[in-house]
């Protein structure tokens, strides 16, 4: 379990994020179009799972356009921005941000991505939300870096996460 923080006040996560070195956990989540993705429809590519609580919040739409600018910059690099969210929600905000650069899929039918990597909120006003996180995978699925952002209403550090590309 992670102790993290929202508005200075103390929140637990379900566990600890999987160890930098070791294979990525498979998962399935859904698209925006409604299909279902999982680790395996990106085999082949970088990834960078850029995981928060809401697509309606501040910082989380912040952290969307932030990595929507810099994956156009990326070869081999997919950014997989990954919340609760309903699919129809996580749409409506890229459609009318313009991003296209991002690929949006929601835990929201069992969060069972959050369960697996630790990173799910257990108590305090966003218990079942997934915390702010980056996960950096290589090609084979290897995990290279991980950001379990200490303040949820903090942004991640990007240049840190891209970085190890």
């Amino acid at each position: 379990m992670a102790t993290i923080t929202l508005g200075g006040n103390p929140v637990n996560t379900n566990g600890e994020l999987p160890k930098i070195g070791s294979k990525a956990t498979d998962f399935s989540m859904i698209q925006t179009d409604l299909s279902t993705a999982t680790l395996a429809t990106f085999a082949g590519n970088r990834l960078v799972l850029n995981i928060f609580p809401s697509i309606d919040t501040g910082t989380c739409a912040t952290s969307v356009r932030t990595f929507n600018e810099k994956a156009s910059q990326l070869a081999n690099t997919k950014v997989l921005c990954i919340s609760r969210d309903l699919p129809f929600a996580q749409k409506r905000f890229c459609g009318a941000e313009g991003l296209e650069n991002v690929i949006n899929l929601s835990d929201f039918n069992t969060g069972s991505f959050g369960k697996n990597y630790g990173l799910e909120i257990v108590d305090g006003p966003l218990a079942g939300l997934h915390s702010r996180v980056v996960i950096v995978l290589d090609e084979n699925g290897t995990i290279l870096h991980t950001e379990q952002v200490s303040e949820i209403a903090n942004e991640p550090n990007y240049e840190a996460a891209l970085a190890v590309l």
